[in-house]
């Protein structure tokens, strides 16, 4: 798995800070299971946050949480072309011991979806769209979704942020071509439409931490019942 589409650098700190919802670390910690570059691009964050927070007064500063962040993107921009990508590191013990279950979904997700593929309950939520709604993040909206191949979804923007892993199959929309591994770390500012690859369906992970936004009106219409 070599994923091609990163989280964005405003993540990665958030994620180094801790600063991430439940649903939205779930995500963000799945993605980092699989990606060497993202998992060194997050090495630097912490380190360079370290650094910042030593070097911090102590008391309260107005707008100080904002300049930390904004520091540290800055340092990690212009350190990042001296670090190379990991690539290739073994993911966890169960790698290490030897060749990985399938059946294991990624571990960050456990604790929301169970261990097992095998042992997932799918919802239909419409033609060739299947969903599991995870009940324990806080904060957020955190769920799977597994698309029939060659499926379009509809138009759609964001009314907040929305990471999205894909796990397996893979899609295609204005940013690109996304397959198992690869990451869509959007904003409000991202109107896309994914359309499904041909042969397996997609299955990937998703957190929002606003609902979607429907610019048709049929969409919009089903919103309430799909909870999106």
């Amino acid at each position: 798995m070599n994923p091609r589409h990163h989280l964005d650098e405003a993540t990665l700190v958030s994620y180094a800070a801790g600063a991430l919802s439940d649903g939205m670390r779930a995500v963000a910690a799945t993605h980092l299971e699989a990606c060497g570059h993202c998992r060194e691009q997050l090495a630097g964050a912490e380190r360079i946050g370290g650094v910042l927070l030593s070097q911090r007064q102590p008391g309260p500063e107005a707008g100080g949480l904002a300049r930390l962040r904004a520091e540290m993107l800055a340092r990690l921009g212009t350190t990042a072309q001296q670090r190379a990508p990991l690539g290739g590191e073994a993911s966890g013990q169960e790698e290490a011991a030897g060749a990985p279950d399938t059946d294991l979904l990624p571990r960050p997700l456990r604790p929301y979806f169970g261990k097992s593929w095998r042992a997932l309950r799918w919802r239909w939520t419409a033609p060739g769209v299947h969903m599991i709604r995870a009940g324990r993040p806080s904060g957020d909206t955190l769920i799977m979704l597994k698309i029939a191949p060659g499926k379009s979804m509809p138009v759609h923007s964001h009314g907040g942020a929305e990471l999205t892993q894909v796990l397996k199959g893979a899609y295609d929309d204005a940013l690109g071509h996304f397959g198992p591994g690869d990451m869509a770390d959007l904003d409000c500012d991202i109107e896309h439409q994914p359309v499904t690859s041909p042969g397996v369906p997609c299955i990937c992970v998703a957190a929002l931490d606003e609902p979607l936004r429907f610019p048709g009106w049929i969409a919009r219409k089903l919103q309430p019942l799909v909870r999106l």
